[in-house]
């Protein structure tokens, strides 16, 4: 996934500093965005001198583990840093969402899971449009449904402007 610098244009980077700019329980912490996986020490290394408080896996969307050996390698360098207490946040496609919980990171409540869900041209969607929270069968593994107005989840204080990622710092 390309993103937009303060230098230009970059797709290929390992690590990256800055706030958290998302709504979520990390907002406006200090943060370490962590893509793909990465050796231990190497994001330990980073977390300590920069004195981070909040580690962001799977940026750029690169959590997407194919294999069991790849998913026991994310859970590898997520579970180091839950057990250090440190706030760790998964970005987790949909495609990852049935099988994600074999992991066991929603234990742990400096876990923070991230659940992204594509929707391509959102802002042409009408007022009566609403966002359904379903199961992956009728009466499968959740009680029941949610509905939401897709116009109420869009609130302003929730939104984040593309403009808010350029901040960041590439660090090697």
């Amino acid at each position: 996934m390309k993103r937009d610098y303060i230098d230009g244009v970059a797709d290929d980077i390992a690590f990256f500093i800055g706030s958290e700019v998302e709504h979520t329980p990390a907002y406006g912490k200090a943060t370490l965005f962590v893509t793909g996986i990465q050796n231990i020490e190497n994001i330990q290394s980073y977390v300590e001198r920069y004195e981070l408080e909040h580690i962001f896996f799977g940026a750029n969307h690169s959590y997407n583990p194919k294999t069991y050996d790849e998913h026991k390698e994310w859970e590898t360098m997520i579970y180091h840093f839950l057990k250090l207490d440190y706030l760790c946040t998964l970005d987790v496609p949909m495609s990852q969402v049935e099988e994600f919980h074999e992991s066991g990171f929603c234990e742990y409540n400096n876990f923070i899971p991230q659940i992204r869900v594509p929707i391509p041209y959102i802002k042409l969607w009408n007022y009566n449009t609403m966002l359904k929270i379903d199961d992956k069968d009728f009466k499968a593994t959740n009680p029941g449904v949610w509905s939401h107005s897709l116009h109420t989840l869009m609130d302003r204080s929730k939104f984040t402007d593309w403009t808010q990622y350029k901040n960041d710092e590439i660090v090697k």
